[in-house]
């Protein structure tokens, strides 16, 4: 089991490395707003568990071990924070959230929280119940709504009380 702070820094390694090709220690360091000597400190334990390759004054890279690690982190940020947006969440809060999220939550979770969004993202159309939670978020106001019924719904409908789109 790896700990949060281990999480972070695999992901943030990844991250640097696609971005930049290398890592090193001074771009993590300024990544996560941490001293060069702290990360320095974590390379070595992070190269002692066999997450990361490191030579002191040289680069870093991923193991395979490592890669999961950070590839599995972040699909499951990835995952938080998309059911975040999609609830409403504002992308500055979805993105806090999701990092403290992703590492709290189990594998089951994840697979059925990854399917979910899955099943949301197969149609283009947003469901009706869930322009309904939203209603429901701003206004306290439920909504019994049916595809049937949606020409009389005031989310959806042709009524004067609809809300215009922002």
């Amino acid at each position: 089991m790896t700990t949060e702070r281990t999480e972070d820094y695999l992901k943030t390694i990844e991250a640097v490395i696609s971005k930049k090709g290398y890592a090193q220690v001074k771009d993590i360091s300024a990544a996560l707003g941490t001293t060069p000597s702290s990360v320095t400190g974590m390379f070595q334990k992070l190269k002692n568990d066999g997450y990361i390759n490191y030579e002191k004054y040289g680069g870093v890279t991923l193991t395979a071990k490592g890669k999961d690690i950070a590839q599995n982190t972040k699909a499951k940020y990835g995952v938080v924070r998309d059911f975040l947006t999609v609830l409403g969440v504002d992308n500055d809060t979805a993105d806090e959230d999701a990092c403290r999220i992703e590492h709290v939550l189990t594998d089951d979770t994840i697979d059925i929280l990854t399917k979910f969004m899955d099943f949301i993202h197969q149609n283009e159309e947003c469901p009706l119940w869930l322009d309904h939670f939203k209603h429901f978020y701003e206004t306290g106001e439920y909504i019994k709504c049916s595809p049937a019924t949606k020409e009389n719904c005031p989310v959806h409908g042709n009524s004067t009380n609809q809300k215009s789109d922002k």
